[in-house]
């Protein structure tokens, strides 16, 4: 499977990351890493990054390295911890591993990062395989 264009279709063909700006740099088997700078809609009325903006940033990293094995997947479940808040400008990253592979169910972790490696959210993330090949 070419990575590149894996990595490039899911940029592109995901409509719901591109509207909350989150960008996958780096995919491969069981590992993926995704991006997003916090502007000021991504502020709740606390004005701090609304906690949906971690965990979308996770999950898509976490789904991008689930299809790196070239079939679809869908989250089926999900413990997720909001450490503490970034501030608009902050670039998050999340790295996603695999932690448990099976044919038809897998668990990732994702690490959502700052710039200096400051900590704010992990989460554990089931997937379940899809019968579904990636056709690029």
């Amino acid at each position: 499977m070419d990575y590149e264009q894996l990595r490039s279709f899911r940029n592109e063909s995901n409509p719901f990351g591109r509207r909350l700006g989150i960008y996958v740099e780096e995919l491969r088997p069981g590992y993926a890493r995704a991006v997003k700078t916090v502007a000021e809609e991504d502020l709740n009325p606390v004005q701090v990054p609304h906690g949906g903006v971690y965990f979308s940033l996770a999950d898509t990293a976490c789904g991008s390295a689930m299809v790196a094995y070239g079939t679809m997947a869908v989250t089926i479940n999900c413990s997720f911890s909001f450490l503490k808040s970034a501030r608009v400008g902050d670039t998050l990253t999340a790295e996603a591993r695999e932690l448990q592979g099976g044919k038809s169910v897998c668990v990732l972790e994702a690490r959502v990062t700052g710039g200096d490696g400051e900590l704010f959210a992990v989460g554990t993330f089931t997937f379940r395989r899809l019968d579904k090949k990636i056709e690029l």
